[in-house]
């Protein structure tokens, strides 16, 4: 016979005897049983659950030991009756998933399945079970009807939870409609202002635009002196010395000659900008190409064997598999390496630091080209129309709160500016770093395709500006920050030198072609020293990438507001350049 308070509960495949810390349990005709080590009857109890899941044979002996039935194969089918109306009784007793049971009802439920035991149970099982080892207790399965628990809620750091894939799409989704809902703005009050040939009739209608096609081909007259000068020191024509000084003049003028023809003939601004990119560009690969060829006469003065290793790519495929395949190995050693054709390809390349040898592939691929192709065309034309129809407009109605000085109105002007200008910028990115690149690199077979790395996922301004041009953060470890390091100075003042020199290569860019100088492009790059400095030691990582996203939102637009207001203010008048807001 059970204790009062022992009980029984069922669940869908099996039915629970709770006896003291032990669970005995029946499911299909066998017990498993688990009592105390310690017990005698533990040992008793074990011999009889063995017995019970033998065979029919062994069922007989279990018969001696209960003397409960004469006739083996009645006693059998007895037992698979009585079990059978227990589990469908327990089922009635108590259901563990509904039932909210108190003291009352667990003394109540407990009769009745005390009942059920003496009424069904085989008599060797109630006689071991009113043993005083037997202390009844409720098993957790008892307990199903609790809901609380310890947890945090899912937005807490605690929680661990990650998965906020939801409100990426919600965001998504938000920042699609706003903007379209602004372009639609754009469209109902301004109209349609794209005009595909209006750059086309610029540069036609304007004869001192032409001044720039001339002085990209002037350009050859450097590239060449650079030439003769290696030529002159390969032969030991001319020292080292005399070769520097060469150098210097030639570069001084490089950068000099072409912002003195545009100061006085006053050109457009937009084709100044890119004859001086590309002076820009002329001026740094020289100063590569001086420098490796100055390394390789230092080996050969040494008397040792020069075994300049290949360039290869830095990304995880290697530049073989983004060129497509298998790279050349004609290898050129110093001087056979002084000729117009690999001058003219280094010029041509997608890279700022020379080699004397490249990674190339063996064929071009029309496929891949024919895309990037399409994407420089399609994404040249959607720079040029967003332009023209978004930015100007917006930055022509911010001019009469910028000369009259509301602040509330050129913040919001600058807000509004901010949007399309960052589209532009990072459709430009594409087009430049990703397109236009790639284009160059295929025709020419250069295998390394790493221009830019992961910059949108940086947390610091310094890890920003040495992935999103790598070309230059190449050329600028190599020929100004290691050198400098090697000479003693600090990685800080290194660190100045290389922010130096990209704050007046800005300013360079913008000022000669627009012909004022304010000095805001250097300022502002000369202010990212500071800027990464504080970062680093005063805001977390986990802030990091939100600043430089600022920066880049927000910078931008402040630069061209301050740009065209001194550009306004020094060509133009109110009337003319206001339109109705």
């Amino acid at each position: 016979m059970l204790p009062e308070n022992s009980f029984i509960h069922d669940s869908d495949d099996e039915t629970e005897f709770i006896i003291g810390s032990d669970l005995f349990y029946s499911e299909n005709r066998r017990y498993s049983c688990s009592l105390d080590s310690n017990s005698s009857v533990r040992k008793r109890h074990e011999s009889y659950c063995a017995d019970d899941r033998r065979s029919s044979n062994e069922e007989k002996h279990s018969k001696k030991h209960c003397s409960e039935s004469d006739n083996d194969s009645a006693y059998s089918e007895e037992m698979n009756l009585k079990y059978q109306h227990i589990y469908a009784h327990s089922a009635s007793v108590c259901n563990s998933e509904s039932c909210k049971c108190d003291d009352a009802c667990d003394h109540q439920r407990n009769s009745k399945t005390s009942n059920l035991v003496k009424n069904f149970m085989p008599a060797w099982i109630a006689s071991f079970m009113t043993e005083p080892e037997f202390v009844m207790r409720k098993s957790k399965s008892a307990d199903q009807s609790l809901i609380h628990r310890h947890a945090d809620s899912l937005f807490s750091t605690e929680s661990g939870f990650t998965n906020y894939r939801g409100l990426l799409n919600l965001c998504l989704i938000l920042l699609v409609l706003s903007n379209a809902r602004l372009f639609l703005e754009n469209i109902i009050k301004y109209g349609i202002l794209i005009d595909p040939l209006a750059y086309l009739q610029l540069f036609l209608s304007q004869p001192a635009s032409w001044p720039n096609l001339c002085l990209l081909l002037v350009s050859n007259v450097f590239i060449l002196a650079s030439f003769y000068t290696e030529c002159f020191l390969s032969k030991g024509i001319i020292s080292e010395k005399l070769g520097l000084v060469v150098y210097t003049t030639n570069l001084t003028l490089l950068l000099v000659s072409p912002a003195a023809v545009i100061l006085y003939i006053h050109p457009n601004p937009g084709f100044s900008v890119v004859t001086l990119g590309t002076y820009t560009l002329i001026f740094l690969k020289l100063v590569s190409y001086a420098s490796v060829n100055k390394w390789c006469r230092q080996q050969r003065s040494e008397k040792k064997k020069i075994k300049r290793t290949k360039s290869v790519s830095v990304s995880d495929k290697g530049a073989s598999t983004v060129a497509n395949g298998k790279e050349e190995t004609m290898w050129v050693n110093y001087p056979d390496n002084l000729n117009y054709s690999d001058l003219y390809y280094f010029m041509a390349a997608p890279t700022l630091c020379y080699e004397l040898n490249f990674p190339r592939s063996q064929r071009i691929r029309k496929r891949f080209l024919m895309k990037r192709v399409l994407e420089m065309l399609f994404l040249s034309s959607l720079i040029m129309g967003l332009i023209q129809q978004w930015i100007i407009p917006t930055v022509r109605n911010s001019m009469k709160p910028l000369v009259e000085m509301e602040f509330g109105r050129v913040v919001e002007r600058l807000l509004k500016l901010a949007i399309p200008n960052h589209f532009i910028w990072l459709i430009f990115f594409y087009w430049f770093f990703h397109s236009t690149l790639n284009v160059i690199a295929e025709l020419l077979r250069f295998g390394d395709r790493e221009f830019y790395k992961d910059w949108w996922n940086s947390e610091t301004v310094n890890h920003f500006w040495q992935n999103w041009n790598v070309p230059v953060h190449r050329w600028a470890s190599r020929h100004l920050y290691k050198p400098l390091v090697r000479r003693g100075y600090s990685r800080l003042h290194a660190s100045v030198a290389v922010f130096f020199l990209s704050a007046f290569f800005h300013e360079y860019l913008v000022s000669v072609p627009l012909q004022m100088f304010r000095v805001w492009a250097f300022t502002a790059m000369l202010g990212q020293v500071p800027l990464a400095l504080i970062q680093t030691r005063y805001i977390p990582w986990k802030y990091g990438n939100i600043v430089v996203w600022l920066s880049l939102i927000v910078g931008q637009p402040i630069a061209i507001f301050a740009y065209f207001h001194d550009y306004y203010v020094m060509h133009a008048s109110t009337s003319n350049a206001t339109v109705a807001v």
